[in-house]
Formats: structure tokens, sequence, C-alpha cells
């Protein structure tokens, strides 16, 4: 996945996706991929709830066929939703045809104008193609909340020392990520609070 310095190179290379909104003065965009999952989803909309914080969730179609319920409570709670495909499915892995296929699955599901790849792996053909449809959003600040070899103090450190106005910030609702993100997200919450800025929603 890309890690700060990586993305700003990516960006240069992919300038039709999108990767942070810097002209969107004290406001962030919190992100948040792979759910929706019973473990962890209500307690992260519980959450934001507390914040009157709102979110944009890429969600894997498989997971919104088994949880309609929980893709239905992400959309009444004013958050926005992205297809993540249907089956996480690395782009640098599959075929053309079998990629898009899945992300279409995973649209039958997901109703989005957003897509955000897995892994962030895309070709520049399957990017060609799914731009027509989609807006790609990528990031610029990666917690790696799903890496269980850092701890969740590392993992805040990775989105405050990062971050800007307008950034894209990436956590996990997984039960990977989750003991990374139970620490991380509330201080994260906290830190804008105070500071006044505003969780805001990717178009």
């Amino acid at each position: 996945m890309f890690n700060f310095k990586t993305a700003n190179i990516a960006e240069k290379i992919m300038p039709t996706t999108t990767w942070s909104y810097p002209d969107r003065t004290r406001e962030i965009f919190l992100t948040f991929d792979d759910g929706p999952v019973p473990e962890t989803t209500p307690w992260l909309l519980d959450l934001l709830n507390q914040y009157n914080a709102k979110a944009t969730f890429f969600l894997i179609g498989k997971n919104v066929e088994k949880n309609q319920y929980l893709y239905q409570r992400i959309l009444d709670e004013g958050h926005q939703v992205g297809n993540h495909t249907y089956s996480h499915v690395s782009g640098w892995k599959l075929g053309f045809n079998k990629y898009v296929e899945d992300i279409q699955l995973g649209n039958r599901f997901i109703k989005s104008h957003l897509f955000r790849p897995p892994y962030g792996k895309i070709t520049p053909m399957q990017l060609k193609h799914l731009k027509k449809q989609f807006n790609i959003v990528f990031w610029d600040v990666l917690s790696y909340d799903f890496n269980r070899k850092i701890s969740g103090e590392r993992c805040l450190v990775n989105v405050l020392s990062k971050y800007k106005d307008g950034s894209i910030i990436v956590f996990h609702d997984s039960m990977k990520a989750f003991k990374n993100l139970e620490y991380a997200l509330p201080l994260v919450l906290d830190h804008f609070k105070n500071l006044e800025y505003k969780f805001a929603t990717i178009k």
C-alpha cells in the first residue's frame, strides 16, 4: 500500500485520481476500508456518532451482501459509501476482465460512484476503464492499523504526524485492525474536534 512518500509519487503518475483535497481548509476526510462486519462496524458507527463525525466507507461487496442491515445503517447515519470490489482482490493479480467483473459484482450491492482499489493496486488499463464510471479514491495518510506488528500508539503517530488540511486518512473496519483502531481512532477524533476541524465525506 502507498505510504506518505510513495503516495506523493503515485499521485503524479495518476493525476486523474483523488488523493486529498488541499483546498479544503480545516476539513479532514476519514475513510474506512473492508467492512461492514458485525464485529466492528456497530462500534465504529457508535463512536462516530458520539463526535458527530461523518466518514466514507469503502465496502467489500460480499460483506454488504451478508450484512445489508449494516450497509443501510451506514447510509441512514449520513455517511458516504464506496466500492472496494466484491471480494477484495488485487488489480495486479487479476486479469483485466476478471477484475472489472469483480468490481461490477460489488456494484450490485454498493450503490456508489466512488471506487478504491484494494491495496491501492491497479493497472493503467484498469484505471483508464474504471475512471469512466468512478471517482477513484486513494489517500495521502495511511494509519497502518491493519499491521499487527505495530502498536496503537504507532498507528496514532502515523496519522497525526502526516495529515494536513484536506487529507484523506485510511483506517480499516475489520477484526484484523480493531486493536489499533480501538486505541487510535478515539484520540484522532478528539484531536480534530479540539482543533475544530470538520469531518467531511468524499463526494
